[in-house]
């Protein structure tokens, strides 16, 4: 078998399979289980001797997943894999990019060491960076960071009569833009301020020039959903429909999507975490990147 080959975690067998379907990549197996005691088995379904091999891994929750990716890519490695890269539609561990209080684990930087130090390079999309500006600033292995804004765009272009795009925060101004300019809309943007992981404010500017307008929300990351439903209700206190809410990463904890669609008026997201709102499928644009810049 040569490579590239996709090898998927347990959890990513449906979404490698649309990868090698859009990209005509090879596709290898692993045998994950229990032992009795709890720790983990894994065995190899093929010889990845030579081989380039990406791994391909939904890392919500990353904590349950981060062993099993370990031994893996140290079994390829052990067995004379030639390069391993890992693609990972969403990428975990972004939020605590600094120490704000003595004592923190800055776990930003201690995730990017502990990946850097199984594969040898990285393909995401829309990592949630903050004081970051882009994911080399934190990860010493090539990193390739993809774009579904244009997917959200084309998608809102099709999907949603008359819109009225709204970016999250000040810092969403720029990816917001290239949302609203692939749907062909006008671009609004929240003044958000955040409290606490549930406690957000929301301010919107003057909409009136855009009243009759179907309000779509786009954001990054729906988590706790808070974002979304405080901004739906500042949308119907001016009036407006309830929203169409338009996420990348549709993470939703805790009781987040039963509040969220209880104010929306429908909740879409791409598909790089499996969820029942995924409407916007990322294989294509990543099996593109894959074979145009090769295995990471």
């Amino acid at each position: 078998m040569t490579g590239p080959i996709l090898l998927p975690l347990p959890g990513a067998e449906a979404f490698t399979d649309r990868l090698v379907q859009a990209g005509g990549f090879g596709r290898g197996g692993v045998e994950t289980r229990r032992f009795p005691d709890g720790e983990h088995y894994v065995r190899l379904s093929f010889d990845p001797a030579g081989c380039s091999i990406l791994i391909v891994g939904e890392m919500p929750g990353p904590d349950d997943r981060f062993l099993t990716l370990a031994f893996v890519a140290d079994a390829l490695r052990d067995l004379g894999a030639r390069r391993i890269g890992l693609v990972a539609p969403y990428l975990g561990y972004m939020r605590q990019d600094a120490r704000f209080l003595s004592g923190e684990a800055v776990t930003s930087r201690s995730f990017a060491r502990l990946l850097a130090g199984l594969v040898d390079g990285l393909v995401t999309v829309d990592p949630h960076l903050h004081r970051f500006a882009t994911l080399d600033a934190l990860y010493t292995i090539p990193a390739l960071t993809l774009h579904a804004a244009p997917l959200m765009g084309q998608w809102i272009a099709r999907e949603i009569p008359h819109p009225l795009v709204i970016g999250p925060d000040a810092e969403s101004r720029q990816w917001a833009c290239e949302v609203a300019a692939h749907a062909g809309a006008p671009l609004a943007v929240l003044d958000k301020q955040r409290h606490g992981d549930r406690d957000v404010r929301i301010r919107l500017p003057d909409l009136a020039p855009f009243a009759g307008r179907q309000p779509v929300l786009v954001d990054d990351i729906a988590a706790s959903g808070r974002t979304l439903v405080a901004a739906s209700a500042a949308l119907r206190e001016r009036g407006f429909a309830p929203p169409v809410c338009v996420v990348v990463h549709a993470l939703f904890g805790g009781d987040a999507f039963a509040a969220v669609s209880a104010v929306a008026g429908r909740v879409v997201s791409t598909d790089t975490i499996a969820h029942p709102t995924n409407a916007i499928p990322v294989a294509a644009l990543i099996a593109k990147a894959l074979s145009e810049t090769g295995a990471p």
